[in-house]
């Protein structure tokens, strides 16, 4: 991109203008100025004398200037780095956005009420968080740290965001979720508002238990927790007894492109202040009345989807 600035030619002022061809300029040019600037030249024809690229720092400076028939541009190369470093801190700085509640009370009632139903039918015990029962994985063994090749960390931003959405949730305020019956499908789970991309809805909730004792389990609704460097410690959420809406999503099948495209909630293990989590995040915005669906599979892909719609 040319750029206009204050240039003088053997001391003569040319005033503001862009940079004139090099072919006008056989002896030297004097530039002034105020920031790091670099100049280099447009393939517009064919030199015969190479010439100097030169790097100046807020002074005049003299630039030797050869016949050529060459287009010299100039660059500002901070702005250009400030612009690449501006990129890549954005995408690093995305952090989860907490879910808004619906607004209207009797809204938030109905959601409450197709939770409760599918809890009912499903003889499930509503848990909002990891359970340890007796004769089971206890407390303990869930450690982040045991973890083979870590687990991704959940930054103190996102932390603030998980606890924002636990404690709207004791205050009875959930996620704008309703849970519809579909003959074909199960229970689905639509969007009873718009949500946006990168929203935390829900984490992944019910018994834990070692991947060893369950290895026999069919149950569909068991999910991933901790993958150990020793397989004896490896870690597996049972949301058969207990659990809460997150085990009604539907999830996808793996083995047909038209179902992946549906894909619209992703589900992250993070290491929580130390302790593995399965939190599901948004992953594109969804609209009002769009259902739910999620990857079953980690990147093990042990989990068979050949059944999913």
């Amino acid at each position: 991109m040319k750029t206009v600035i204050n240039c003088a030619y053997n001391e003569h002022i040319l005033g503001k203008g862009i940079l004139p061809s090099v072919g006008q300029l056989n002896e030297s040019c004097v530039i002034s100025v105020g920031m790091p600037l670099k100049l280099r030249y447009s393939s517009c024809g064919i030199t015969r004398r190479p010439f100097s690229v030169l790097l100046c720092f807020q002074d005049s400076f003299l630039l030797p200037v050869y016949d050529v028939l060459y287009f010299l541009e100039l660059i500002d190369y901070r702005k250009q780095k400030r612009r690449r470093c501006t990129l890549v801190h954005r995408k690093k700085s995305r952090r989860l956005l907490p879910y808004t509640p619906s607004k209207d009370f009797d809204q938030r009632l109905e959601q409450m009420k197709s939770l409760t139903s599918a809890l009912t039918e499903a003889n499930m015990e509503f848990s909002n968080d990891l359970t340890y029962p007796p004769g089971m994985a206890p407390e303990s063994a869930n450690k982040a740290d045991l973890e083979n090749g870590g687990v991704q960390v959940l930054s103190s931003g996102d932390i603030e965001t998980y606890n924002k959405c636990r404690a709207m949730a004791e205050r009875g305020e959930y996620p704008p979720l309703r849970i519809v019956y579909d003959p074909y499908e199960g229970y689905t789970i639509e969007a009873d508002d718009p949500i946006k991309d990168m929203t935390l809805i829900a984490e992944y909730t019910g018994e834990v238990d070692y991947i060893k004792n369950r290895e026999q389990d069919e149950s569909d609704s068991m999910m991933t927790l901790l993958l150990a460097t020793n397989p004896d410690e490896s870690l597996v959420i049972c949301a058969d007894r207990r659990g809460n809406i997150a085990r009604f999503i539907s999830g996808i099948n793996n083995h047909k492109p038209e179902s992946r495209k549906r894909k619209n909630v992703k589900c992250v293990r993070y290491d929580v202040n130390g302790v593995c989590r399965n939190l599901l995040v948004v992953t594109r915005h969804i609209a009002k009345g769009e259902r739910l669906y999620m990857d079953y599979n980690g990147h093990e892909n042990e989990y068979p989807t050949h059944n999913f719609v």
